[in-house]
């Protein structure tokens, strides 16, 4: 998880909210990323995506069943159903989001029976450091936006 708060810091420094990922096959990293909203300007340019998308081009297969994704930020509504679509097989990630969380927060998605697929969930590591992260972005971007206003 480490290795997914760099990646979220590195998106911190290029202007995207700081989501970091991983995908892990076995022992080895096979992606690595954060957001790209803002830069590629694309909604669904999150963190998750883009690093299941690297993943899936290394596998040669659209099933990530042996992978393992790291992510800094409980994954949303799309990013829980492209998981459950790829037959991700684990999930590991760090602070809840009470606003738009789709595994354990406002939904249980990747638990849940009725659908085809389930996968491993482990929450809440590293889920300080992330947090942290993330409130000293949007609070940059409140102070930024308070200052174009008076100016």
């Amino acid at each position: 998880m480490s290795l997914a708060l760099d990646e979220a810091r590195q998106a911190f420094l290029a202007g995207e909210t700081p989501v970091g990922a991983l995908a892990v096959r076995g022992n080895e990293i096979i992606a690595r990323g954060g957001n790209l909203k803002e830069q590629k300007r694309l909604a669904f340019s999150h963190a998750e995506l883009e690093v299941m998308t690297q993943a899936s081009r290394v596998v040669g297969d659209w099933r990530l069943s042996e992978v393992t994704v790291y992510v800094t930020l409980e994954p949303c509504i799309m990013c829980a159903g492209a998981m459950l679509q790829a037959r991700l097989k684990r999930l590991v990630y760090g602070c809840a989001d009470p606003k738009a969380g789709a595994i354990e927060s406002l939904y249980s998605l990747a638990e849940d029976s009725r659908l085809n697929h389930q996968i491993s969930v482990r929450s809440g590591v590293l889920a300080s450091q992330s947090r942290k992260m993330l409130q000293q972005f949007f609070q940059l971007l409140r102070m930024r936006d308070k200052l174009s206003k008076k100016g």
